[in-house]
């Protein structure tokens, strides 16, 4: 497996990602909705395309996609129903608090996604090291 392919393609994502939240900043509220639904749609197809890879990979990766698609889905949930929610009712004090809601939501999502870093490296190397182990074991078993 090509792992610097799959970490030059995160590293575009992450890019990406900080190209949005840069341009983000300097948005109004309704350019913010646009680039959020988006996003959605976006990680929407991503959703499934992730829920096709783990089809294929069997059972440890189904439960794992089963994971991340009802933590997603509650995120879209909670992330909908505070849209819904400052409707009419958008004083200071909502839109205080619901912006320090939103902010921990994204560093907890940070948060997880520098742990998800983390736990590849460690996948990674695992790969490559009992792919290592395998050819040595098979170039004992045969003979040069």
């Amino acid at each position: 497996m090509d792992y610097n392919k799959e970490l030059e393609e995160l590293r575009v994502k992450l890019a990406d990602v900080q190209a949005s939240v840069r341009a983000a900043a300097t948005e109004n509220h309704d350019q913010i909705q646009e680039r959020i639904g988006e996003a959605q749609v976006k990680l929407d197809k991503e959703a499934k395309a992730a829920k096709a890879q783990a089809d294929q990979a069997g059972d440890q990766a189904e439960e794992q996609w089963q994971k991340v698609k009802a933590d997603a889905a509650a995120r879209i949930a909670k992330a909908k129903r505070g849209i819904d929610h400052r409707g009419d009712q958008f004083d200071a004090d909502v839109a205080e608090s619901d912006a320090e809601w939103a902010e921990n939501d994204a560093e907890a999502a940070i948060d997880f996604a520098a742990y998800a870093v983390d736990s590849a490296r460690v996948a990674i190397l695992d790969a490559i090291d009992a792919r290592a182990y395998a050819k040595q074991k098979s170039a004992a078993v045969r003979p040069a």
